[in-house]
């Protein structure tokens, strides 16, 4: 029985909060690259090193990892690829507690060496975009913020808000989301128009995430139903079932219209991997984790990307830093090019009853009692 250590590391530039080892990125690079030299190149490592580790590995596993072709072909054994996909899959569903003690730890070492910098605390929605802000806010020298992020449902987040256990609140709502959708039933009760305010992140997209080329044609949630397209869901209590909870009203879908309806994945990240791999079709994200693991985005809707905190916290010296980067072109260029996103009002601060549809006169409504049902 093999056993699992963890390590981590200390070094003055970002990095991607991610649980590294080298056995599966050489063989994540092989079955990429088709050999085991064009493997070495990619790890920018010696074909000697590379072989050598891999034979090491075999003996150590007492298993095949590779099948061995003649020539310099290599391909991975089904052991290996059930190893790299098993592997691969447990990370992106592991990834949102791997960045809440990332950030734990981060944020108790920068302390030790500046203790007047401004925290934060942080709870957001899985959105690459956020732990990207975190170390953006991080790396602006004097201007510094550290942001304590803890990525949580949505609900969660409002929760934590309000329960005084976070200083900002990070969720997104559909910008036709009428007064009697489901974001109006969940969020509503969560908001306070006279005690909170909104900071916009701008807009982002939500759309279906398919298999490079889409060979499916799955081009809205109609052809996911139509051609019985296996789908993977997010659970309850996310932000984007609840977006999917109103289109699904809005079209009059039901959930058992939907083939693995209740196959559920706990972040935009794992639904992806479970796409790449093959264990479905079909899942609704957003673009950037669909980018991330190499497969194509529908985009089906628009959303508001909304930070929310206390209306007695918006002037403090932190919070205007913040909307200072929001506002700043090199934040909204490393926005821009995680994919999906757009800056519109990044930085703004409104009114909730300003930023929300379900405050407005003009507003799409869709079927609460259908929606109520099952989200």
């Amino acid at each position: 029985m093999h056993r699992i250590q963890l390590h981590y590391s200390l070094q003055d530039t970002p990095s991607a909060s991610v649980i590294q080892h080298p056995l599966l990125d050489m063989l994540e690079a092989v079955a990429q690259q088709g050999s085991i030299s064009a493997a070495a190149r990619a790890l920018n490592l010696s074909y000697r090193h590379v072989w050598g580790a891999l034979k090491k590995w075999e003996e150590q596993l007492g298993r095949e990892v590779i099948l061995w072709g003649k020539g310099h072909t290599a391909q991975l054994s089904p052991f290996g690829q059930r190893l790299l996909f098993t592997e691969r899959q447990a990370q992106a569903r592991l990834a949102p507690h791997i960045e809440a003690i990332y950030a734990e730890l981060e944020r108790s070492f920068a302390l030790s060496y500046d203790e007047h910098t401004p925290v934060l605390s942080l709870h957001a929605s899985y959105d690459s975009a956020y732990t990207a802000l975190r170390q953006f806010a991080s790396a602006q020298g004097e201007l510094a913020v550290h942001l304590d992020l803890t990525p949580c449902v949505s609900v969660d987040a409002l929760r934590a808000l309000n329960e005084g256990r976070a200083s900002l609140a990070g969720f997104h709502v559909l910008e036709q989301a009428g007064k009697h959708s489901m974001a109006a039933h969940i969020y509503k009760p969560l908001l306070d128009v006279k005690q909170h305010r909104a900071i916009s992140l701008g807009r982002r997209a939500q759309g279906l995430i398919v298999a490079p080329g889409n060979p499916l044609q799955l081009r809205s949630l109609e052809d996911v139903v139509r051609k019985q397209a296996q789908f993977v869901n997010r659970p309850l209590g996310t932000g984007t079932r609840v977006v999917l909870t109103d289109l699904m009203a809005q079209l009059q879908l039901q959930p058992e219209d939907i083939l693995g309806f209740d196959d559920e994945e706990p972040s935009h990240n794992a639904l992806a991997q479970a796409i790449a791999q093959g264990q479905a079709d079909v899942g609704l994200g957003i673009a950037s984790a669909a980018r991330a693991k190499g497969l194509d985005f529908v985009p089906l809707c628009q959303e508001r990307d909304l930070l929310v905190c206390h209306v007695s916290l918006i002037h403090h010296p932190a919070v205007q830093a913040l909307c200072q980067m929001l506002r700043s072109v090199e934040w909204q260029q490393r926005l821009v090019e995680l994919g999906g996103h757009d800056c519109t009002d990044s930085g703004e601060v409104a009114l909730l009853s300003d930023g929300l549809p379900w405050w407005s006169n003009n507003c799409l409504a869709s079927a609460p009692d259908r929606a109520v049902a099952y989200a």
